[in-house]
């Protein structure tokens, strides 16, 4: 029996109390054909689908979720990078970004130009390779870090661009993608708009480094965001979701996905491109009822007519 029958099923003889909870979980489809490729994080199911890996990536896939995304992927035991590549392909699912570990993105600034910092960045970046084997992962997050304020801006981006050219000689070879990412964290955060990475990337110009546009963040520090969107896409590898205020799933606040997600599934289509959505945020509410609820804002999200 599937375990989206098998949670149903039992839910349905739960009882009255639970008759809500219930309905809502009956109402969902046997699989959701979503027109993208959304990347749930782990425990994002952990309610409904129990705290074992394997089993909360099953439950995914039965709910047409056909990605991943781990940012902590590698901190985790060898064993486990390997077994949860080994279940992405199984079920047919791809493996989304997970983070270059570089120390922190503080006081490494890569901006700064010190070699210290850039060999640990390098460091990095060959730890990501061995890492990507194990879990068929063909993308990595990068932050540069945060501003030098003693050097003058085109210096800092100099210095940024040279590092990154040194990290793609290294993932390249593989076929991996490093993809920055500006955010709105802290505003001493070097990386902070999609144009400036959009000029870094063109700076660097290799196919292993490109923009991870994440909406959340460049609603905050740009806002207008198809328009960004079209201007940078040549240089967009990926994309990450996230409703502002709050960080919760779409539909949560002021952001219409349905409506961005309708224009890029128009542009990928016409170009023959395909990208992953990391769902890099928040459930707006607790437990079960809350999976069930952001199950429905992708469902509703996804709805656009193509």
């Amino acid at each position: 029996m599937k375990r989206r029958n098998f949670l149903r099923n039992s839910l349905a003889v739960a009882g009255t109390a639970a008759m809500p909870f219930a309905e809502s979980y009956a109402q969902a489809p046997e699989k959701n054909n979503f027109k993208l490729k959304y990347a749930p994080h782990f425990g994002m199911f952990k309610n409904l689908a129990g705290e074992d890996l394997v089993d909360q990536l099953k439950f995914m896939a039965d709910n047409g979720f056909m990605a991943l995304e781990d940012n902590g992927m590698t901190k985790r035991p060898v064993e486990v990078q390997t077994k949860i590549g080994e279940t992405l392909a199984k079920l047919g699912m791809e493996m989304g970004v997970f983070v270059v570990d570089k120390g922190g993105n503080g006081a490494n600034t890569l901006a700064a130009g010190k070699k210290e910092y850039i060999d640990i960045f390098l460091n990095g970046c060959k730890n990501a390779v061995e890492v990507a084997k194990r879990c068929n992962a063909k993308f990595v997050t990068v932050v540069p870090g945060d501003f030098e304020r003693n050097l003058p801006i085109g210096v800092q981006t100099g210095h940024v661009i040279d590092a990154l050219r040194r990290g793609a000689e290294i993932l390249e070879p593989h076929g991996i993608v490093m993809v920055l990412e500006p955010l709105s964290d802290s505003p001493n955060l070097f990386l902070r708009t999609s144009d400036q990475t959009y000029e870094i990337c063109r700076g660097v110009n290799s196919p292993s480094c490109k923009i991870l546009f994440d909406i959340y963040h460049m609603q905050k520090n740009e806002g207008h965001i198809i328009p960004h969107i079209d201007w940078t896409w040549s240089e967009i590898a990926y994309f990450q979701i996230g409703d502002n205020p709050g960080r919760k799933e779409p539909t949560t606040g002021e952001i219409n996905y349905k409506n961005i997600f309708k224009h890029c599934f128009n542009k990928q289509k016409a170009e023959g491109k395909s990208f992953i959505w990391g769902m890099e945020h928040g459930n707006a509410k607790p437990g079960k009822e809350g999976e069930l609820a952001l199950i429905k804002a992708y469902q509703e999200s996804d709805s656009f007519e193509v």
